[in-house]
Parts: C-alpha cells; sequence; structure tokens
C-alpha cells in the first residue's frame, strides 16, 4: 500500500499492491500495521456497503460529537465521483472540498479523517461502496452540508445525469449555517 496524494490536510489517497496472473488478482486491502506506518492510525470497528443505482447523490454527511467518525472507503463495483470536505475550524483547508473518481478495478482506497463531510455520485449502471469507520453511527449524531450548497459550488458531474436525492439530503443545512455554529476544530 502507498500513499498516492494527500490533500485537505490529512485525507489521503492510497494505492494498493496488485497481484495479477492468469487465475485474477489478489490485493491487501487493509493491515493495520501498514496503515500506521502511512500515518493512519483509526482504530476501525464498523463496516458498511452500500449498493445505489446511476444518479444516486448521497450526503454530504458527517457524525458529530462523541459519535464523529474517520471512513476508509473503496468502491467495490462501479464508478463514483467521491467528494470530501474539511469542516475542521483553524485548519487551512476549512471549507475546501476534493472530488476523487473512484472504480471497483483499481483497489484505490480512499482514507476521510474526522472533522469531514463525504458524498458521493454514481456514474455508472450502478455502484457498491465499502467503508470501515473508527466509530459506531448514532442517528442523533447524524448532521451534514447541502450537496449543492452554493458556497461550496461542488462541480458534480451531472453532465446528462439527473441527480437522485433523498429528502433526508434535500433537507440538510447550508455550509454558511454550519460556520455560524461549527462543531468540528482543527487539532482537537
Amino acid at each position: 500500500m502507498e500513499i498516492m496524494e494527500e490533500f485537505l490536510n490529512g485525507a489521503k489517497l492510497l494505492r494498493p499492491r496488485i497481484f495479477k496472473d492468469a487465475r485474477g488478482c489478489f490485493f491487501e486491502s487493509y493491515n493495520q500495521k501498514t496503515f500506521s506506518e502511512l500515518g493512519i492510525n483509526a482504530r476501525f470497528v464498523q463496516d458498511n456497503e452500500s449498493y445505489s443505482a446511476r444518479g444516486v447523490l448521497r450526503g454530504l454527511h458527517f457524525q458529530k460529537g462523541e459519535h464523529c467518525q474517520a471512513k476508509l472507503l473503496r468502491v467495490l463495483e462501479g464508478l463514483i465521483e467521491d467528494v470530501i470536505v474539511d469542516l475542521r475550524l483553524g485548519s487551512p483547508s476549512f471549507g475546501h472540498f476534493k472530488k476523487i473518481t473512484l472504480n471497483g478495478e483499481d483497489g484505490l482506497t480512499l482514507f476521510v479523517p474526522r472533522g469531514f463531510a463525504h458524498g458521493f455520485l454514481v456514474l455508472s449502471a450502478g455502484a457498491k461502496v465499502f467503508y470501515k469507520c473508527d466509530n459506531f453511527y448514532n442517528p442523533a449524531s447524524e448532521g451534514g452540508i447541502r450537496f449543492d450548497d452554493p458556497s461550496l459550488n461542488i462541480d458534480w458531474s451531472l453532465s446528462g445525469i439527473e441527480p437522485y436525492v433523498s429528502d433526508k439530503d434535500s433537507a440538510l443545512n447550508s455550509f454558511e449555517d454550519y460556520k455560524k455554529n461549527p462543531i468540528f476544530s482543527y487539532g482537537k
């Protein structure tokens, strides 16, 4: 496993070492010792998997308070545009976002630290996304920022795609509202 890119003051895009032969391929998707050597010391306690059809846009989500989560995610099948937003007040990248295209072919893995909002848009006919979390999900601790927030101005790859967004995600707060009462701080 190697770090391909680091961005937004703590997020990392990782590339596994893939072994291929006539039978197929093999790679180690997670190894605590290797990840620790790469500076990722999260202790993962929950695995999640979702399947979504083309055009489904999930996010931008986060867990707050004592239920805040770091995530380690990759696509098992399909193609997504993944977006993370740094919500940590005081971070040099506060309010900045990063878009990454992830697919089920190359094993690229995204580490999202605590204090980030996360979402994705499915670009293929369907996509299966797998992610590990370093804290347990708590419905009362859900939070989020609207995917189409004008102050973030995220250019989702919507050409020819009408996004399908849940009612709950459509009702999320704006980034401007979040800035009035930020819940994450950098370095704490």
